[in-house]
């Protein structure tokens, strides 16, 4: 393990106004933003899409630090016979690989996952580096209910996500640690943070108990927000006010930078909120993004598959990049999100 290294890249993916591109959607999850467009998903409607945001010049040289790939990316070439992570690389953002396997049921657990992919983690991390990689992400998923999270199902995934590091890091891979409390179901800001205060707390216990070099990660987390389904929700003041405590009670100073999931907000809330989040700064961490769909649904919808639309799907790519830079660094308005 190359400490140095590590640390230096991860202070990299969070630089002053940039955040992380999540373009590591699984086959089925594109399918499903395709089908809403009408695009066919084949491999090279895939790449095509993909190869477009990573020219989108400058939106990746300005606001983007690095891109997170689905296994599939990290192989292809564009149309003109360039890897795409050659193209990032020239943007000057960093690759990386999403190596977990999905969230599977956990047994004698039910409406509970874990999350997979450790077997042979070891030999692909270091494919994922010779092919590029600089970084790696790994997803749990705690969903909040009736009678869950159970302490059991917080504990596997926290141990999980500290196995994962453990091994990016021998392989120098800066691990983004990521676990995600859902935001489905009708629970209140009060209840996101009280389970989300318990994941925090097992994660870093877990990442301590590895030996996990903590300058060398980036904690990929949820805002404390409040359910989809519950009748009172926050304003991004309410939203900061939380989160920010609970990264005070949760995440050690080593670590370098919090780079947000966008969850199931919407892309202007998710820039708003994290806006709120930063004007609470000085804070110990960079705060920044690392969102997939609210950095995509706008320059999704405006491609469309079509050749045609590249440049106008480009331009509402670079705007949600630059909305989300400025957003990083608590600078982001209204006014200038409408202009």
């Amino acid at each position: 393990m190359n400490k140095d290294q590590l640390a230096t890249v991860a202070r990299a993916m969070v630089g002053t106004g940039k955040g992380i591109l999540a373009a590591d959607e699984s086959s089925s999850t594109i399918q499903k933003r395709f089908d809403a467009i009408g695009v066919d998903n084949t491999e090279t409607n895939r790449r095509d899409y993909r190869e477009f945001m990573f020219r989108t010049e400058a939106a990746m040289r300005n606001h983007i630090s690095g891109v997170i790939l689905f296994d599939e990316t990290i192989r292809q070439k564009a149309k003109d016979g360039t890897p795409l992570v050659q193209i990032i690389q020239a943007s000057g953002a960093i690759p990386g690989i999403k190596v977990d396997q999905g969230a599977k049921p956990m047994p004698l657990h039910p409406k509970e996952t874990v999350t997979e992919g450790l077997d042979g983690l070891g030999p692909r991390l270091a494919d994922y580096y010779a092919l590029g990689a600089r970084f790696a992400k790994w997803r749990a998923v705690i969903d909040i209910g009736a009678g869950i999270p159970t302490s059991a199902c917080i504990k596997a995934n926290a141990h999980a996500l500290a196995r994962y590091a453990s091994h990016c890091q021998q392989a120098n891979i800066v691990p983004i640690v990521e676990p995600e409390v859902l935001m489905d179901g009708n629970h209140d800001l009060g209840r996101c943070y009280e389970v989300s205060e318990a994941v925090l707390k097992s994660v870093y216990a877990e990442l301590y108990e590895a030996r996990v070099f903590l300058e060398g990660t980036i904690l990929k987390p949820n805002m404390v927000v409040p359910g989809k389904k519950c009748p009172t929700q926050a304003k991004p003041e309410q939203i900061a006010e939380f989160t920010v405590r609970l990264f005070r009670n949760c995440v050690p100073i080593a670590v370098p930078g919090i780079a947000f999931l966008s969850g199931g907000q919407s892309d202007v809330e998710a820039t708003a909120n994290l806006d709120a989040i930063n004007r609470h700064a000085p804070l110990p961490w960079a705060i920044t993004f690392s969102y997939g769909r609210a950095l995509q649904a706008a320059p999704q919808q405006a491609w469309s598959g079509k050749s045609g639309n590249v440049a106008s799907a480009q331009k509402a790519f670079l705007h949600r990049a630059k909305m989300n830079g400025l957003a990083a660094q608590g600078r982001w308005t209204a006014d200038l999100e409408a202009a």
